[in-house]
């Protein structure tokens, strides 16, 4: 059997880690309950992961003292116990005995003392796991809801032929794929082994086994720029246009650093499906509020007025997108009057839960920065006949305890890849401006 000492910051990221370690024990520090307790009060997810985590322990003190230990349905053992005594005499210098995160690690070196098992002290911080090192405890991040970044699924794949099949695929209209298995909805580039210039692009089908065109670039073939005005820049861009107007995918991910297009592909898609083909009643558009760098604190005003400054970015892309814009039918409509008719909604995540939101358009901006409780949160608010894209980059996140393999946004796509239902694309090439897509690649 091994101890797991858990850090406040793993039962706030997921309130049920308390029944994940399967037949081994449990170990939380009472200053750790003293933590969770300061952040019940907050209407946030973290403070409604702390009232679960409260009612949990409550539950099980009703089996037997937490201070003895209350055996666990998958036969493991949980215990809140006291850190030791600690003063700057036997306390590693330099380390404040009076910071809770020391007295975590005071408790677990003193578990290390004194118990003949394995003890594992398990936090999200990583500071924490540093400090931990240092002193000789065994020291883990908390691996549920992790995905492996290097087999990341990016959505799409290259299948080289000859000439012949790529031809017959052009000539046919499909490709009936036989030998080979992709994932459902997965983007297929065809590639001309002998001349690779010699290419074409579709989307396969799991219940035909069949490469089929893409419909947007069938239709823009022929002069319909029904998206708003904007044009693919690349195939990764048409493998979007094309899941975004495709009505069958009710769930649709987009991933891609900074300046790829991925929230105004986003945006576009959602304007020409409210607004053009009256496809969705709304458009929702919402997205963490966590501030990039020094937050500025609390914004006066109402609700609209503290919301707006956060949602700058998606604001600054829709007016883009209405400059665009020249068709008759559509000349006398603004930004401004869609929001004020509530056809364009713009909402703070926050208040995103106990809604059921059918017939929408919904998209999820900045996705990376939610964790897999609050994605899953999300996606069960879509009602009937609702469509939600999901924008973010999985390597720019600014949540303090998640990163590229343990956020919201990579867990769902590894959960719904293979779903038919479900769509994904990873935009690899920056489209903003040619100083922006530098930017990226060198400031890193």
């Amino acid at each position: 059997m091994k101890t797991f000492v858990l850090d406040t910051n793993v039962l706030l990221h997921d309130p049920n880690s308390l029944f994940v370690f399967a037949d081994n024990e449990v170990v939380i520090p009472l200053c750790v309950v003293e933590e969770i307790d300061d952040q019940k009060k907050r209407v946030d997810e973290i403070g409604r992961n702390s009232r679960h985590v409260a009612r949990s322990l409550d539950e099980l003190r009703k089996k037997n003292s937490l201070f003895d230990g209350v055996k666990l349905e998958n036969n493991g053992l949980l215990r809140i116990e006291i850190p030791p005594s600690v003063s700057a005499s036997t306390f590693p210098s330099g380390l404040d005995p009076q910071k809770i995160d020391n007295q975590i690690l005071a408790l677990a070196l003193h578990l290390k003392k004194t118990k003949k098992n394995q003890i594992i002290l398990v936090s999200k911080d990583i500071t924490m796991r540093i400090k931990a090192d240092a002193l000789g405890l065994d020291c883990q991040d908390y691996e549920r809801h992790k995905v492996d970044v290097d087999k990341f699924y990016t959505g799409s794949a290259v299948l080289e032929t000859d000439a012949e099949v790529i031809n017959k695929f052009y000539a046919d209209g499909c490709l009936l794929i036989d030998d080979i298995s992709f994932e459902a909805n997965q983007n297929i580039t065809l590639v001309d082994r002998l001349n690779p210039t010699h290419s074409a692009i579709g989307r396969y089908n799991l219940k035909e086994k069949t490469i089929f065109p893409l419909k947007s670039v069938n239709t823009r073939a022929k002069g319909d720029t029904s998206l708003w005005g904007i044009r693919a820049h690349n195939k990764e861009q048409q493998f979007a246009i094309d899941m975004l107007l495709d009505d069958s995918l009710q769930l649709v991910t987009l991933i891609g650093i900074a300046g790829t297009g991925k929230t105004l592909l986003a945006l576009a898609a959602g304007l020409t499906k409210v607004i053009k083909d009256e496809q969705y009643q709304k458009l929702l558009i919402t997205r963490p509020i966590i501030p990039v760098g020094k937050d500025i604190g609390f914004l006066p005003g109402d609700v609209e007025a503290k919301l707006m400054p956060r949602m700058q970015p998606i604001s600054d892309n829709l007016s883009f997108l209405f400059s665009l814009q020249h068709e008759e039918q559509f000349s006398n409509i603004s930004l401004e009057s869609l929001i004020d008719d509530q056809i364009i909604e713009l909402e703070a995540l926050s208040y995103i839960r106990g809604r059921s939101i059918p017939n929408q358009f919904i998209i999820v901006d900045e996705a990376q920065n939610l964790t897999p409780h609050e994605i899953k949160t999300i996606i069960t608010r879509a009602g009937t006949g609702s469509k939600i894209v999901i924008t973010g980059d999985h390597y720019q996140i600014d949540n303090p305890y998640l990163d590229s393999c343990s956020n919201g946004l990579t867990y769902l796509i590894e959960r719904f890849k293979g779903a038919e239902i479900f769509g994904h694309i990873t935009l690899v090439k920056g489209e903003r401006s040619p100083l922006a897509e530098i930017a990226a690649e060198l400031l890193d």
